[in-house]
């Protein structure tokens, strides 16, 4: 259960990601909704999940999850860059977050 909390912690953070970046268009009242929403909610399930959860492992994941999550978004949505070199680091993240799962 914890890991699966672990895993929505980054998600918020990723929303969090998503409030900030429409502060910076100019959006305030969703803008600062979403970025306070998102990133307090994550903050939470982070501090829930780290009952069970060491402290390195699990902020570890929760970072990897909300680099990987939001890197992902401004591909998607925001036109960055999605060049082989910074698909092979986001990769690295991820291979970097199993292996902090399964060393656990």
């Amino acid at each position: 259960m914890n890991w699966l909390v672990l895993i929505c912690a980054g998600g918020f953070e990723i929303v969090g990601v998503a409030g900030f970046e429409r502060l910076t268009r100019h959006i305030y009242t969703s803008g600062l909704l979403l970025g306070v929403g998102g990133f307090g909610l994550g903050l939470a399930c982070l501090h829930y999940a780290m009952q069970s959860i060491p402290m390195a492992v699990a902020y570890g994941v929760f970072t990897g999850v909300g680099a990987v999550g939001s890197t992902a978004l401004g591909i998607f949505f925001w036109g960055d860059s999605a060049r082989p070199a910074r698909l092979f680091c986001i990769a690295l993240i991820v291979i970097a977050v199993i292996g902090l799962k399964t060393s656990y």
